[in-house]
């Protein structure tokens, strides 16, 4: 019997679409039969939230105080504990499955899969590998507990029709370490939307030249709602801040659209952005990689094309 134990990501007051999205994931697993957790110490907004979501049998509440802040070392000691009910335990492939799940898989004693981006069967998973440039096929022994993390982008987020049942379970006297503890939250406050969960993302490159020059990227996601990202070149150069970069050493996203702005389209880059819906690029070199893979591309000067788009758009 495949029974699956979703770790939910939130920020205290609602799901991340990571939750959704890993959800859909193990729903491909025929036959499986699927619990989330929430780690809180206020979960009853977040339960019912997550009641909703198709394909859901239960969802398990553990609160206490020392999960406001979900660090992954205090959790992953308490998923352990619950291992033994379940033959698959999945993570989102994102900042805080990746800090989470390779915790658990320690302590269990077992390989993680990362990234998984299909399902072949309940053991037998697709994942990238080499930045992209190829797809591996890897199994899961059979007999072992599979912990993996789930490539987001990969996945639509399942629908919320459902009423699965919530039911609250102690908080057990793990063996939580103790040299990891919260200081503080240090985070820019936006109104613009999510970077790995936004439909819309405008990302500047090397070729904005300066970080006053970045504020036009600033000035087109403001007029189109989008979230705003960068290559690792425009990061390195100090254009934008780490936490907007996009790629394999960034974020994986997976919009509706997606502007490239003077990106030439390097494969670490590509691979963070290859599911988006739309993409088009704006480069005023024409053979840049970029337009390889764009389904709208114009070659121009950033710093032409840009004013009169946000023109056109006013």
């Amino acid at each position: 019997m495949n029974k699956i134990l979703i770790i939910a990501e939130h920020d205290g007051v609602k799901l991340n679409s990571s939750t959704a999205k890993t959800v859909s994931c193990a729903a491909s697993i025929e036959g499986a039969i699927i619990d989330v957790i929430i780690f809180s110490s206020d979960a009853q907004s977040l339960a019912s939230e997550a009641s909703k979501l198709n394909s859901i049998s239960k969802v398990f509440i553990c609160e206490d105080k020392n999960y406001i802040h979900n660090i992954a070392a205090i959790i992953a000691p308490h998923i352990v504990n619950l291992a033994k009910d379940y033959s698959h335990i999945f993570g989102p492939s994102t900042t805080f499955g990746k800090d989470l799940m390779p915790r658990v898989a320690a302590l269990l004693n077992v390989n993680q899969i990362s990234d998984i981006m299909s399902i072949e069967s309940s053991h037998i998973f697709k994942r990238p590998t080499y930045a992209g440039n190829a797809i591996a096929t890897v199994e899961a022994p059979q007999g072992h507990i599979v912990v993996a993390t789930v490539r987001i982008a990969s996945f639509k987020a399942i629908p919320s029709e459902n009423s699965a049942l919530i039911e609250n379970i102690e908080h057990t006297n793990c063996n939580i370490p103790n040299q990891t503890r919260f200081i503080e939250t240090v985070s820019n406050n936006s109104d613009r939307p999510d970077l790995q969960t936004a439909s819309k993302v405008v990302s500047g490159g090397r070729a904005l030249a300066s970080k006053e020059n970045f504020e036009i990227i600033y000035n087109l996601a403001n007029k189109l709602g989008a979230a705003i990202g960068a290559s690792r070149a425009a990061v390195d150069a100090g254009y934008a801040p780490n936490e907007l970069q996009v790629g394999q050493t960034g974020k994986i996203i997976a919009p509706n659209l997606y502007l490239a702005i003077g990106i030439s389209g390097a494969i670490q880059h590509i691979t963070g952005i290859k599911d988006a819906d739309t993409i088009v690029a704006i480069n005023s070199d024409q053979e840049a990689p970029i337009f390889e893979i764009a389904d709208i591309g114009l070659v121009a000067d950033l710093f032409v094309a840009l004013p009169e788009l946000i023109d056109a758009l006013d």
